[in-house]
């Protein structure tokens, strides 16, 4: 064993879904190189991503408590070398129930305002399930778009320098092509052994992302 840990989250609303099936295989592969994964499934432990006046920021005092439950995901955070965010894109984003947890817990005095951040020093990585496929002309500016919101305007600002964004395209197994006119194309949907292999193959595209961001052999 290595000492370090990892904390993967996964945001989706349900149980059987791509985005839990990538954490599970991410949270696999880093067991495999020696961390101690701590495996936090919103969904299922039941966070409520809506805010409350508990959670509210106070400008005003930056040492404030904030919930028992949002000091517990601080906690598993703190705890953590590595943290790995698993989420499906909805409108160019993070879904409700991952930018809420970002909202309630990613909070004013904990991951941000102060001059030495208490997240320095750890390392994240976002992947992202999409629908467009890479051929989609609007793909470059999907991931230019993640990668500002999130790396930058997420990670970076909670003092977390060593971080990267990672997208699986055509998660559905369905092609659809936007052009530049905005028009959508629609293929048919993957089936039998082609939707077996094409699964496969984001599984070690999600693994590839890991490996190379952490550097693993």
């Amino acid at each position: 064993m290595t000492g370090r840990t990892a904390l993967v989250v996964v945001s989706h609303h349900r149980a059987d879904s791509l985005t839990a099936h990538i954490g599970s295989v991410a949270a696999a592969r880093l067991e495999e190189a020696g961390y101690a994964v701590d495996l936090l499934d919103l969904r299922a432990e039941g966070f409520d991503p809506r805010m409350t006046v508990e959670d509210q920021p106070d400008w005003d005092d930056r040492e404030k408590v904030y919930s028992a439950e949002a000091r517990a995901h601080m906690d598993r955070i703190l705890a953590a070398d590595l943290i790995i965010s698993v989420f499906p894109v909805y409108w160019n984003g993070l879904p409700a129930l991952l930018k809420g947890w970002i909202d309630r817990v990613w909070n004013y005095g904990f991951s941000y305002g102060r001059s030495k951040p208490r997240l320095a020093g750890k390392r994240m990585l976002w992947i992202g399930t999409a629908g467009a496929p890479e051929g989609d002309e609007y793909w470059a500016s999907l991931q230019d778009i993640l990668d500002r919101t999130l790396r930058d305007g997420i990670s970076f600002y909670s003092g977390i320098t060593d971080a990267a964004v990672a997208v699986l395209p055509d998660a559905e197994g369905e092609p659809q092509i936007v052009d530049a006119e905005g028009n959508l194309t629609k293929g048919e949907a993957l089936t039998g052994g082609q939707r077996v292999a094409h699964y496969a193959a984001l599984d070690r595209r999600a693994v590839e992302h890991l490996e190379k961001f952490l550097a693993l052999d």
